[in-house]
């Protein structure tokens, strides 16, 4: 079993407060839940206004459909969210 963990920091912008910065992550998690077979959920960073970390997590039979996926997540967070820059991402593929 391979269990693909994902950490990506967004930057918004666009937000002044809290409940602009919740709508844009509830929309990301929201559609990224939607397309893909993931768990996904705001990790850190949930008092300032303008970051954002999302944590994203699958589990697989091979290590590198579990990278795949997630690198597809990332692509799709990047091409779709206007309104919010990704400036940092980490993928990690534990074993167990």
């Amino acid at each position: 079993m391979h269990i693909g963990i994902c950490t990506i920091r967004l930057h918004i912008p666009e937000t002044h407060d809290l409940k602009a910065k919740r709508q844009v992550v509830k929309s990301v998690v929201e559609r990224v839940r939607s397309r893909f077979n993931v768990s996904i959920a705001e990790v850190e960073d949930h008092n300032l206004w303008q970051s954002a970390v999302l944590g994203v997590a699958c589990v697989s039979t091979d290590a590198s459909h579990a990278h795949e996926m997630l690198t597809k997540v990332v692509e799709f967070i990047e091409r779709s969210r206007l309104d919010a820059d990704l400036y940092d991402y980490e993928i990690e593929v534990l074993t167990a």
